[in-house]
């Protein structure tokens, strides 16, 4: 809205109302898209879960933490979709009306079983079961005595041209270097990651621009399929086909346990309803325009930004 490409925290405490009534106060946003978001989870899985799902040095304690944390949070948010029934024993049955399963788990929140559909491969961890309730990617950050972070989980079954293998186990700044215009803030990394453990949750938004509404963008293609078409970076004048990829990040700190969850939910808004916006409109071309070549070539757009602001400016 400022006219400009920026790159910053830009974080808001969570929570802030934004227009959305109470869908501003939830973590994860369920709408009528579920089952879409459901099965691009599920494709990518059955993929190669290791391809979209790792761990390094993730504890029992954080692992149960975080566990807790999405349980607590879907339950309140969504009491008509999610419930959770606790034994005499302290084990937990979790039930999903939307998917129709129910998850098993012991006293410490470790997945024992899962009742309902038979998912393939089956699910290897709470995390992973959890992630497949949801239409958000989630990752987790830790952080270790000497005040050292890392990316300790993350299940990205909707990636934006970045990988989870890649970047599990890194650091703050090391998970953000490729950004364009990151320099400053990955300075600030450490101070940054231990404002996300300590302080309240927060909300921030990242955007950009595709040329499809495919929620998985992996760098890696699956077998079979061409990077160029894998991509939805190549705009055509001829064929105009231009969304805005929206996400909502949601930042949740349990500083007891010295980590935090980060969520990422991906929305997309066709530019073509954009450009009937005049306003809208004029502040998506000036902020095209005002992108440095490092950060044209991060967004993967090169070879499309005179054919894409030439589009917007055709009304």
């Amino acid at each position: 809205m400022s006219g400009r490409y920026e790159v910053k925290p830009g974080m808001m405490p969570f929570g802030c109302c934004l227009g959305n009534t109470q869908v501003d106060e939830q973590v994860f946003q369920i709408d009528d898209n579920f089952t879409q978001y459901r099965q691009a989870k599920l494709l990518a899985r059955e993929e190669r879960l290791s391809k979209y799902y790792q761990t390094c040095n993730y504890s029992k304690a954080a692992a149960s933490a975080i566990a807790r944390l999405i349980i607590n949070r879907l339950t309140q948010e969504h009491p008509e979709h999610f419930n959770c029934q606790k034994s005499i024993d302290n084990t937990l049955k979790f039930h999903s009306q939307l998917t129709k399963e129910t998850l098993c788990l012991d006293a410490q929140l470790q997945l024992q079983q899962v009742q309902g559909n038979r998912v393939v491969p089956a699910y290897a961890s709470t995390l992973d079961a959890l992630a497949a309730q949801v239409q958000e990617d989630l990752a987790i950050i830790c952080r270790s005595a000497d005040g050292s972070n890392w990316l300790s989980a993350v299940h990205l079954c909707y990636p934006n041209h970045w990988s989870a293998e890649e970047k599990i186990g890194g650091d703050f700044a090391k998970i953000h270097a490729p950004v364009a215009g990151m320099e400053k803030i990955n300075r600030r990394g450490k101070a940054i990651a231990n404002t996300m453990i300590t302080q309240k949750p927060m909300v921030r938004f990242a955007w950009g621009l595709s040329t499809d509404t495919r929620l998985n963008h992996h760098p890696e293609p699956p077998p079979g399929v061409s990077v160029s078409q894998w991509q939805g970076r190549k705009f055509d004048l001829q064929d105009p086909r231009l969304y805005l990829r929206i996400e909502r990040q949601v930042i949740w700190g349990i500083p007891e346990c010295e980590a935090a969850l980060f969520t990422i939910r991906t929305y997309f808004r066709d530019c073509a309803v954009v450009k009937k916006h005049s306003i809208l409109n004029a502040k998506l071309y000036a902020a095209i325009e005002s992108m440095t070549p490092e950060a044209l070539a991060y967004k993967g757009l090169v070879e499309s930004k005179v054919s894409i602001l030439q589009w917007l400016q055709d009304i």
